[in-house]
């Protein structure tokens, strides 16, 4: 945004500040010492009939080849009343007082105020002389300040130079206004602020990483693009040294001040952050106040990393010297007001719904506003010894921050216990079709998994959480005592939802996919496997492995034991060909109905459904093989053995490698 194109407003946080009209303009404010609006009544009455006078005067000198332009030092009348002058005010400071006469007085405040005619529409009027002194037009604006003050103090000031004091006073007055304008055009010239826009360009273009603690003094001394050039940055240093010492301290520091403040906005606003109040945020979509937050995380620490410091350096070069202290009264005022504001979107989001979903953003918001605090320490740090005032501002913006700090805890706490209470609402009545990982279970881990790429933040905020309860501080991780309850909630969760299948092989399979998906998800990940710690992968392998066995028992064991010779199938030595006849056909239905319906059931994870069909066939396959051995030649070669002995060896393995694959098929008649 052109700097330029737009007049600062005034910011509600600052006080009664200048402003200009859409032209541009210079205008009236609302105070007691105006710039351009206060002007004696005689100065104002008289002032025609001098300014034809000073024409006519200007005109004679031009004719007679003096110099002209700025109308400078090397003027030799305005020089030779300069030295009179000097002798006036050095004389009032010290112990023998200087007389000077109104002609003279009189004749110095028309230089001057020629001089600055003369500069109007010149470019280099405020370019400081070869020598580094302050340019001739500020060289002569600060001498008729310090010639005013002394008129007002002298005993002579309410005697004879009555007249001259209103005279220098309205001259004064007028150049004040006049310096005014510059000051504020100089601020706002778009080619001096070039610089400073071409760094909010850049910064848009790239994620601007948080300082850690141990680094935060450097904040206050980050490199950045400065706003201005350097040798814009010595003119608004020249021009503000003249008007505080000439007692307009208030105009040019809430000029100043409004200035950067908008030019702080602009660059927020280049970042893509827009202002929002309570109320917006508040009715916002979930959609649309994540992308806010995500610009808003980006702008806060632009902010705090980059911007601050910036506006800390150039408060510090324009304001330097005896007038430091105003530099950091400046840089006060626009730090707390800018940062109180964008801290105002972090009340809003924490007075939005509790939302699961909702945590990983507030979290970004915390770190951000986090890693401010030793920021803004630094700040005070570096600008002691300071005045009460600026340290309660830059204080009170420490305050908010840690307040906020302390709300986006509370409120990221009570998100992450909301997982917990949707983990105890999922009591669905009807079973996961097939045994299949659970949507929950899903649900839960990669959450999880997400959560703990946060796990020193939320260590932090359990912290906090714990101390704002009143539970003190211990050396245990308060998140990995959250984590290790959100798992065992979600486990006898599981554990009721596996009792809604009538099946209890089905049961079994459940848990297993279920633990199964639970225990790769945290050895794949590991931030979540050291917050659990080994035990308690341990533990869920153990777990495993009982349901495993579980399913093997209640499915395979009724099937073996048909393959067994109990004492039923031979009697003293002899074969019971009905006995023999009857395990068949119930081994044959059995596979029959193993096949039907466990094939339908789901085990995902390829490897847990190797590892089921592996062990199921390395115990059924070599019994049933062992039993055709033995009794099939008990039936007659055709049509008898065709009836009983239906499945082969290889049948059986078959059966078992399409189990557990999500396809309901009944088995078709297979011939020896």
């Amino acid at each position: 945004m052109d700097s330029r194109s737009q007049a600062p407003y005034k910011s509600r946080c600052f006080s009664q500040a200048t402003t200009r009209d859409d032209g541009g303009r210079s205008r009236e404010v609302d105070r007691n010492f105006s710039l351009g609006a206060v002007r004696d009544k005689r100065d104002l009455h008289h002032g025609g009939a001098r300014e034809q006078a000073i024409k006519e005067e200007d005109e004679q000198e031009e004719g007679d080849g003096a110099p002209g332009g700025n109308g400078g030092e090397g003027d030799p009348d305005l020089a030779a009343l300069s030295l009179e002058i000097d002798a006036f005010i050095a004389g009032h400071d010290g112990d023998a007082p200087v007389t000077i006469t109104e002609a003279t007085l009189e004749k110095f405040a028309s230089a001057v105020e020629l001089m600055v005619a003369r500069s109007e529409g010149t470019e280099d009027k405020w370019a400081a002389e070869a020598s580094g002194e302050p340019s001739p037009l500020l060289a002569a604006i600060t001498r008729i300040a310090a010639l005013a003050s002394a008129l007002g103090k002298s005993p002579e000031g309410g005697g004879k130079h009555t007249a001259a004091l209103h005279r220098v006073t309205g001259v004064l007055h007028r150049a004040m206004a006049f310096l005014e304008d510059e000051f504020h055009a100089l601020l706002g010239d778009a080619r001096a602020s070039k610089a400073g826009n071409e760094q909010v360009a850049h910064e848009s273009d790239r994620c601007v990483l948080p300082l850690p603690p141990s680094d935060a003094s450097a904040a206050v001394g980050k490199e950045a693009a400065p706003p201005y050039p350097p040798e814009t940055v010595d003119r608004l240093r020249a021009m503000a040294d003249a008007m505080i010492a000439a007692g307009y301290s208030t105009e040019c520091t809430q000029m100043f001040l409004v200035a950067r403040r908008n030019a702080f906005d602009a660059a927020l606003q280049g970042l893509g952050y827009e202002k929002s109040n309570i109320d917006d945020v508040v009715k916002m979509t979930w959609e649309a106040l994540e992308a806010e937050i995500v610009t808003w995380t980006k702008a806060f620490r632009h902010a705090i990393n980059v911007a601050l410091s910036t506006e800390h350096d150039l408060c510090t070069r324009v304001f330097s010297g005896r007038h430091a202290a105003v530099g950091r009264g400046i840089f006060a005022d626009l730090a707390r007001c800018v940062m109180l504001h964008m801290l105002s979107f972090t009340e809003a989001v924490a007075m939005t719904k509790r939302a699961a979903e909702k945590l990983f953003k507030v979290l970004d918001m915390y770190e951000a506003v986090r890693d401010a605090s030793p920021v803004i320490e630094a700040f005070l740090s570096a600008d002691e010894p300071t005045s009460d005032h600026n340290n309660s501002a830059l204080a009170e913006l420490k305050a908010e921050i840690a307040s906020m700090r302390a709300r986006l805890s509370e409120f990221a706490a009570a998100i992450f216990h909301e997982l917990e209470g949707s983990i105890r609402a999922d009591a669905g009545k009807q079973p996961v079709p097939g045994g299949a990982v659970h949507p929950l279970t899903r649900y839960v881990m990669n959450y999880l998994k997400y959560a703990c790429e946060y796990n020193s933040t939320l260590e932090q905020v359990f912290r906090e959480h714990r101390r704002h309860d009143g539970g003190g501080d211990s050396d245990d991780n308060p998140f990995s005592a959250q984590l290790m309850d959100v798992m065992e909630l979600l486990h006898s969760n599981l554990e009721a939802k596996s009792r809604l299948y009538k099946d209890p092989s089905l049961s079994n399979i459940f848990l297993m996919n279920n633990g199964r998906y639970m225990l790769q998800k945290i050895r794949g990940s590991s931030e979540i496997n050291a917050m659990l710690g080994e035990a308690w992968a341990r533990k869920q392998s153990t777990n495993l492995r009982q349901y495993h066995k579980n399913y093997q028992r209640e499915t395979w064991s009724r099937v073996l034991g048909l393959l067994r010779d109990d004492g039923v199938l031979t009697v003293k030595g002899h074969v019971q060909k009905p006995v023999l006849k009857e395990r068949f056909k119930q081994f044959n239905a059995a596979m029959d109905e193993i096949h039907r319906t466990q094939g339908a059931w789901v085990v995902s994870d390829e490897q847990l459904q190797s590892e089921l069909r592996v062990s199921i066939a390395a115990v059924v396959v070599p019994a049933y093989r062992s039993f055709l051995g033995r009794f099939s030649q008990h039936f007659s070669a055709g049509r008898q053995t065709e009836k009983y002995v239906k499945l082969s060896a290889e049948d059986v393995e078959t059966i078992i490698d399409e189990l557990f694959d999500g396809n309901a098929t009944s088995m078709v008649r297979r011939r020896t």
